[in-house]
């Protein structure tokens, strides 16, 4: 089956090639387009629908999509992943054409690609050789090519100094940010002069200070240049923050738009202030509740029967320990159970051309067995130096980390750990991925009970029937799903997550938290999670560590979070101490970004 994410994958170089060679055969874009007077909308969706094969094996990505935006307006998209967004996309650019129905231009069928379309996608798409001067000047040389040298010059330095990007003028990609480099592509869309701007999930991979940072930059634009705007966004509070309504587009095959949701609040929209808005939380708790009702009758019927848990203990544990070697685990103390993960001062120096850097310093924590910890705080404040030390992947510079009173001093099994990227074995399925770990700490049981336990967390994560499919044909959220099952299938003493859910959209990002919180309820594993997401930090943590910036970072504050447990995103939008919890975090982040 072709989803809007394997399209995405497969079909961006040719887009991107497609609109270079639009923008080469417009010399002058504003000239081109025709602007009848007939229709009071500048854009129009109109019985839109797009499949991909033929016969047996062609599916439906969208169907019957009808939708009309006014000039100026911008206009936020949310959905699953797959759900067509990127080929809803791909259509109002001209990039591909409909099989039924047709987006209008000002009354008039868009029949390709064209400048008055600008196009940002989720991937950069710089030329890495280029500078950002010249990666910006590409699109308005290609547009403008009549116009004076000078003329394109001082265009191309005012869009790179309205990104914020002057002083980065002569770097090459390479040298600079995910954020610096999305950055660079904004500016080349807007400097192009186009009518539309189409942002296809821009800032998805973004941290949530940049991401932020980028959003008060597009809503900036918009409100200067007056474009009309149409967003791609995995996430509803962007959407809210940014956009005059919101449109779900329900999942496929087949998928269609959902109701419309007004977004009313008064401009400009400030981020703090918002959290006191009764309005907001009111079309957040709206769109909240939409999305994941339309996401639990896309999920019905695909619960399978749980296979039993062996009653068996890992080589690492304590329990294995002792009875192979009695006498070997003395019964821990109470006193214990509170310090069983332990920092103690623990510092972390990198060398660098001016000299050593301490990027974290005296990082002091004790955690308790069964403890939920959420480590948040804003990009490059060593969030993940901390856990990549604890895992043992970093040496620790100065001070010591102990785990069930062993200090660590290098990686071990007993220590199950889940990345963005979930780093599979790609050749090997489903199933095998996690039966490398299983094989690793329960060498001492039947193959049958080895096999119950890969089976159980295989189907506890909702891929029974995925279990024999290569990792290479998996998507990103089955993926992740396949890491979870192989961490909590080592039976681990800690698990440790480096944000496991941020590169996947919200929807499927809020499946996967009720996952890791179902499965953690039942096992009671200690974790520790790194997350920038303000609201996964609070649903899912005992306690929330915030880091203060780097380099010499350390523990600024932390906030225990008391809501009852278990947890769900329907229950925490309802209850009184959410918001205050949610206010003392961003407090905080709002603090660290002023220091």
């Amino acid at each position: 089956m072709m989803t809007a994410t394997s399209l995405k994958t497969i079909a961006a170089p040719a887009f991107l090639s497609a609109a270079a060679d639009a923008a080469a055969s417009v010399p002058d874009a504003q000239n081109e387009l025709a602007q009848p007077a007939a229709s009071k909308y500048c854009l129009e969706l109109k019985n839109l629908s797009k499949s991909y094969g033929t016969g047996a094996h062609r599916t439906s990505v969208l169907k019957d999509i009808n939708l009309q935006i006014k000039e100026g307006e911008f206009v936020a998209i949310v959905g699953f992943s797959g759900s067509g967004k990127t080929t809803l996309i791909s259509l109002i650019a001209g990039l591909i054409a409909p099989d039924e129905g047709a987006v209008l231009r000002n009354g008039q069928p868009i029949d390709g690609p064209a400048p008055d379309r600008g196009v940002v996608f989720q991937s950069y798409s710089l030329m890495p050789w280029m500078t950002v001067r010249d990666n910006v000047a590409l699109a308005v040389d290609q547009v403008f090519k009549g116009a004076p040298k000078a003329e394109r010059d001082a265009r191309v330095l005012k869009y790179i100094d309205m990104v914020n990007l002057t002083p980065a003028l002569e770097k090459r990609p390479a040298e600079l940010s995910g954020g610096m480099r999305q950055r660079v592509a904004v500016a080349r869309a807007l400097a192009a002069n186009p009518d539309i701007l189409l942002l296809d999930e821009p800032l998805s991979a973004l941290d949530a200070l940049t991401r932020a940072k980028l959003q008060d930059e597009i809503i900036r634009i918009w409100n200067q240049e007056k474009k009309t705007v149409i967003l791609i966004t995995n996430d509803v509070d962007e959407g809210i923050m940014m956009a005059d309504r919101i449109i779900p587009l329900n999942p496929g095959p087949g998928a269609t738009f959902g109701p419309e949701f007004p977004v009313t609040l008064a401009r400009p929209r400030d981020r703090a202030g918002m959290n006191h808005s009764e309005d907001f939380k009111k079309i957040r708790k709206e769109v909240t509740r939409y999305l994941m009702d339309v996401g639990a009758q896309k999920n019905a019927g695909d619960e399978n029967k749980i296979v039993h848990l062996p009653t068996v203990v890992p080589n690492t544990s304590n329990e294995h320990k002792q009875a192979s070697k009695p006498g070997a685990a003395p019964e821990k103390t109470p006193a214990h159970l509170e310090r069983y993960v332990e920092f103690s001062k623990v510092s972390k120096i990198y060398p660098s051309r001016t000299g050593p850097i301490k990027v974290v310093e005296e990082f002091d924590l004790k955690i308790r067995k069964g403890e939920f910890i959420s480590v948040i705080g804003h990009s490059g404040c060593g969030k993940s130096t901390v856990l990549s030390m604890i895992a043992g992947l970093t040496d620790i510079s100065e001070g010591g980390i102990f785990l069930d009173s062993r200090e660590v001093t290098a990686a071990g099994p007993d220590r199950g750990i889940v990345f963005q990227a979930p780093s599979l074995v790609p050749w090997l399925s489903a199933y095998d991925n996690v039966g490398l770990g299983v094989e690793k700490v329960f060498p001492h049981v039947s193959k049958k009970e080895r096999n119950d336990i890969i089976e159980h967390y295989l189907e506890r994560v909702g891929l029974a029937g995925a279990a024999q499919k290569k990792a290479f044909e998996l998507s990103n959220g089955m993926k992740q799903r396949v890491g979870i099952a192989r961490a909590f299938a080592l039976s681990p003493k800690l698990l440790l997550l480096d944000e496991p859910f941020g590169m996947l959209d919200s929807l499927t990002r809020w499946d996967l938290q009720e996952v890791l919180m179902e499965v953690w309820t039942r096992t009671k594993l200690t974790a520790i999670m790194v997350t920038h997401d303000v609201d996964e930090a609070i649903l899912l943590a005992d306690r929330v560590i915030m880091m203060t910036n780097g380099p010499r970072a350390k523990v600024g504050k932390i906030m225990e979070v008391k809501l009852p447990r278990p947890r769900t995103r329907k229950a925490l939008l309802e209850h009184p101490d959410y918001y205050k919890l949610r206010e003392e975090l961003l407090d905080f982040l709002n603090e660290c970004d002023h220091a």
